[in-house]
């Protein structure tokens, strides 16, 4: 679709429009829901976009804004406001429908305008843009055509602050010289691969065969897999029981290089995960956990290898399971060592089967929520994705925040160099991923990695959005190489 670009005074073909309102400083999937959303009512979508004269500043002039809006070939004209006369465009358009965001319900500033449009006719509609976990952009695009898209959405977002591959190559060359701490449940993943035989007789059951079987270290011991295979140091600290799972895991750190901070608590097993495949096809998941707090002997030997490793490192990656390892002591123990020793503190809080709120991890030097585990702590499924990413940071008191959202790639908030906040969208680069297991895991483990080597924010997200497509592109959850990583910035950036 051709989107017009025109000012108020020549758009009179647009009379009776859906008409959408904002300043979309940056383009990222909230957006795009919502954009999607007015595009479903009937009728011509128009969205008009506060001009430069508008309050408050944003990193890209008007017309930027609205060739971005443009290529995403929703909307049938994008209406140039010289600042933010909303009110204008109203009187003149007489739209049959105004969209407005949700964060607009409850602002006293704007209820005249809301006035003006009932007064004309017209309709209002609130809106965030529907949530989504899963993509359904397969059934309306060719796989080969989304990979092409999403690739130009990456280079897009690395040309908009200045990337190019040879930087981020560079950047990689520096993670030898970081050493980090990882601090988290320790998983042991095991995949079995079978064979279909058909269904019981007896019951509505199917029936497989079992062919063979592959353990991956999961958890907190993946993420330290991450960081060491990317060419840093790390050590893990952690709690594993008395069995031969564990000696499986310490196996696995050794063969890494990966230091073991492990303590054995004989009254907790190893937490274990098995999956059942089928050409590839996931079937069900069994997992063998106890997910009580740990005993006070236990924390107290998990707390004195943190003060022993403290001194060494450069930062402190918290990947929480909510399986008892993560107590709020020990949670109170890493904020003083951050000051002390002045340590970034990196967090990750995985809860899809579990009870946990990301929001006790304060004051980190970054978070790395999905949506839904965002949705659950603040307890909001009606605010948009920004307000649900601002209310975090706030809550949180986090410096910088990447919120993920899965099949739609994640969105990195920063602040530039004047203290504004700034974000980027960055895309997911797998159009049909084979395996999502571990890919939070793996851009946990480059965002730290790469900040902890005094990186930026934005270059570090480009890095770990390539690291994600990787992730996913194999069944299991594997440490991949730097050269791995190497290899894919070189294919997907000139």
């Amino acid at each position: 679709m051709k989107t017009e670009l025109l000012p108020l005074s020549e758009s009179n073909e647009w009379l009776g429009c859906v008409l959408t309102y904002g300043h979309f400083s940056t383009i990222h999937p909230g957006h795009i829901r919502y954009l999607r959303h007015a595009r479903s009512l009937e009728g011509q979508l128009v969205i008009a976009l506060v001009g430069d004269e508008g309050e408050g500043s944003y990193p890209f002039n008007q017309q930027e804004r609205a060739e971005a809006l443009s290529l995403l070939g929703l909307a049938e004209g994008v209406l140039l406001l010289r600042g933010n006369e909303l009110e204008d465009a109203i009187r003149k358009l007489r739209p049959r429908d105004l969209v407005l965001g949700n964060e607009f319900k409850q602002q006293p500033d704007i209820q005249d305008t809301l006035n003006l449009q009932r007064s004309q006719g017209g309709s209002i509609h609130f809106h965030a843009g529907e949530v989504h976990y899963a993509s359904t952009e397969l059934l309306s695009s060719s796989e080969g055509d989304l990979q092409s898209r999403r690739n130009e959405q990456f280079a897009a977002a690395c040309s908009r602050h200045g990337l190019n591959k040879y930087q981020l190559l560079s950047s990689i060359d520096l993670w030898s010289f970081t050493r980090l701490i990882v601090i988290g449940d320790t998983i042991l993943d095991q995949y079995a691969a079978c064979e279909a035989i058909g269904m019981s007789a007896e019951a509505p059951v199917v029936v497989v065969r079992e062919l063979e079987q592959r353990n991956f270290i999961g958890g907190a011991a993946v993420v330290a897999a991450h960081i060491r295979a990317l060419g840093a140091q790390c050590d893990l600290v952690s709690v594993v029981g008395s069995d031969t799972t564990a000696q499986l895991v310490k196996k696995e750190l050794a063969n890494q290089q990966i230091g073991d901070g492990l303590t054995c608590d004989p009254t907790r097993p190893t937490t274990f995960k098995k999956r059942y495949l089928v050409e590839n096809q996931k079937l069900f998941r069994v997992s063998r956990l106890e997910d009580h707090s740990l005993d006070a002997s236990i924390e107290a030997q998990v707390i004195e290898k943190l003060k022993t490793l403290a001194p060494k490192t450069h930062g402190i990656v918290v990947s929480d399971f909510v399986y008892g390892v993560v107590t709020p002591k020990i949670l109170d123990v890493l904020q003083e060592l951050a000051q002390k020793h002045n340590l970034m503190l990196f967090g990750d809080l995985q809860c899809s089967s579990q009870l946990g709120s990301i929001t006790r991890f304060k004051n980190f030097s970054l978070l790395c929520p999905n949506e839904r585990e965002a949705r659950l702590a603040l307890q909001d499924k009606i605010s948009g994705i920004e307000q649900i990413s601002q209310r975090m940071i706030k809550e949180t008191n986090c410096k910088r925040l990447v919120m993920k959202l899965g099949s739609e790639g994640f969105i990195a908030y920063d602040r530039d160099s004047k203290g504004e906040r700034i974000n980027q969208a960055f895309p997911a680069l797998s159009a049909n991923p084979l395996d999502v297991t571990g890919a939070g895991d793996s851009l946990l483990a480059v965002m730290a990695t790469g900040l902890a080597s005094h990186q930026g924010m934005m270059p570090t997200a480009a890095l770990a959005t390539c690291m994600g497509s990787l992730a996913v592109g194999r069944m299991g959850n594997e440490p991949i190489a730097a050269e791995e990583l190497r290899k894919r910035i070189e294919k997907g950036l000139k």
